[in-house]
């Protein structure tokens, strides 16, 4: 899944939303990237959107040990 965003520094004020049987897809995480510790997470961060434009956003993704962020996507822009 290509990300159609940059991120621009850092992810604030990340928190854990769910971890291993609790995620939908896990079955997908599992097929796709590896077996790990799933966790579903979200944050906030400055993104730049392909037009140019710098929106600040709320983030999820899902992250497992010794895999990394995968599946990043915007699920709400906060500066509206």
């Amino acid at each position: 899944m290509a990300m159609d965003f940059e991120i621009i520094g850092n992810i604030e004020a990340i928190e854990i939303i769910a971890v291993g049987s609790s995620i939908r897809v896990l079955d997908y995480l599992q097929k796709t990237h590896g077996h790990g510790r799933w966790r579903k997470l979200k944050g906030l961060a400055s993104v730049r959107i392909p037009n140019g434009q710098i929106r600040r956003v709320e983030l999820h993704w899902y992250e497992a040990h010794g895999i990394g962020r995968k599946d990043i996507k915007i699920k709400r822009y906060l500066d509206e």
